[in-house]
């Protein structure tokens, strides 16, 4: 962690919803006229698009998983290096992985590759992480110990199966049974890699729904956020002006002496009002530091 070069970190899994998070920091970073750097998770991913098929394709043959959840799909050691050389001297590498067509235009690449490794922009505010792993923790790298503020988004699983599903056969052209594959495939990393994260954040965003999602394999749409509530976990309650919260989040209530419950419909609205000041405290402990 350092005053004088600040990480921001939203973690969650594909299908998770953290692209809510991502536009509510950047709203805030507009209006407070913060200069971020910004870094996606994907672009830590070990292999690209045909690599990857490869690489499932032969630990498949050899009765074994590889996934981008876990350390095998993964250069942990890189976003490590990255988190930490940032707060030292608010310098690192980065790339861009190049999702799509219209993302690979510019650079003359096909989709699923990415960009080579460049030094990020100097003279940046803040480092802000969005993608799988801000809160990773293994045997070997501990990249959540340089993270100033961790931010969890973590829908109730079948939610996040049910909206992964959707996106990927909507978006991505896949079928059901081929997303269904991934989950699958998926899972061990998920429980030992993912899921543990948000035992770290410091602050978690949790959709739940209030219809039937008992059976996400079959669900024929994502339930609406007016259909949800979002639980707001924070780690330190001491940290969070409740009584301010619940006036201004109509309908919300407090479940626990740490957890407030909102309509999910507000949820982008309770990111901008319970981000902002924490935004605020780390950019004047910034300035201070530099005086």
């Amino acid at each position: 962690m350092s005053e004088q070069h600040p990480i921001i970190a939203v973690t969650g899994s594909s299908g998770a919803g953290t692209s809510t998070v991502k536009r509510a920091f950047e709203h805030i970073f507009r209006r407070m006229g913060i200069n971020p750097v910004i870094v996606e998770g994907d672009s830590f991913h070990r292999y690209d698009r045909q690599e990857m098929k490869k690489a499932i394709a032969e630990a498949h043959a050899e009765h074994r998983n590889v996934s981008h959840f876990g350390p095998e799909g993964n250069l942990f050691d890189r976003l490590e290096a990255l988190f930490r050389e940032y707060g030292e001297t608010g310098g690192g590498q980065r790339r861009f992985y190049l999702h799509s067509e219209e993302e690979a235009a510019p650079y003359n690449q096909e989709p699923g590759t990415f960009t080579p490794w460049e030094p990020i922009p100097p003279d940046t505010d803040l480092l802000f992480y969005e993608g799988l792993h801000g809160g990773i923790v293994t045997d070997k790298v501990n990249a959540a110990r340089y993270v100033d503020t961790l931010v969890g988004v973590a829908p109730i699983v079948n939610l996040e199966w049910i909206q992964k599903i959707h996106r990927d056969c909507k978006e991505r052209g896949y079928s059901a049974e081929a997303v269904t594959d991934t989950i699958l495939r998926r899972m061990y990393d998920y429980v030992h890699y993912i899921t543990p994260q948000f035992s770290r954040t410091h602050i978690n965003f949790q959709r739940v729904p209030t219809v039937d999602t008992s059976n996400p394999f079959i669900a024929r749409e994502i339930p609406t956020p007016d259909e949800s509530f979002v639980v707001i976990r924070f780690r330190d309650p001491k940290s969070a002006d409740f009584p301010y919260l619940l006036r201004m989040l109509h309908d919300s209530f407090m479940s626990r002496p740490n957890t407030i419950v909102a309509p999910a419909g507000k949820m982008g609205f309770a990111m901008e009002i319970i981000l902002t000041p924490i935004i605020e405290r780390l950019m004047e402990n910034r300035r201070k530091g530099r005086h």
